[in-house]
């Protein structure tokens, strides 16, 4: 695949809560979501955030992976459905994460599952980090 040219941007979110209400997040560009916590509460929860940030990382990166491939001229749609299952025992976590393709555009199947196995493989910083064993560097303060 070709090498591909990124360009960086800042990144990072700070969340807050109180002693009561729901938590509201703000990223370092200035993008702001209220969280909810109730399952029947229309909005995002953590782990739909996780779910979304791994959809929204594979379309992109599908995407990418169809312009390294010379075929996005041909892309008129991706889609990537993200659900997961979350580990019986143990500590809470999701044990599998379900991952559903649509590519839209003139491609035979070789061609799709190069774009998909592409984006979901090489190119997406979530599902590269979700798959990996990230460091944590965490500070306290009162």
């Amino acid at each position: 695949m070709a090498e591909l040219k990124v360009k960086t941007r800042q990144t990072g979110a700070t969340a807050t809560v109180g002693r009561t209400g729901f938590p509201h997040v703000i990223s370092v560009t200035g993008g702001e979501i209220d969280i909810v916590t109730s399952p029947s509460q229309p909005g995002f929860n953590p782990l739909d955030l996780l779910y979304s940030s791994l959809s929204a990382c594979l379309v992109l990166s599908a995407r990418m992976a169809a312009s390294s491939l010379g075929v996005l001229d041909k892309l008129t749609e991706v889609t990537a459905v993200v659900t997961g299952e979350k580990a019986a025992e143990g500590l809470s976590r999701v044990e599998k994460f379900n991952i559903a393709f649509t590519i839209k555009g003139d491609f035979s199947d070789e061609v799709r599952n190069a774009i998909a196995h592409a984006a979901e493989d090489e190119i997406c910083t979530v599902s590269n980090t979700i798959r990996g064993n990230p460091q944590f560097s965490t500070t306290i303060s009162g």
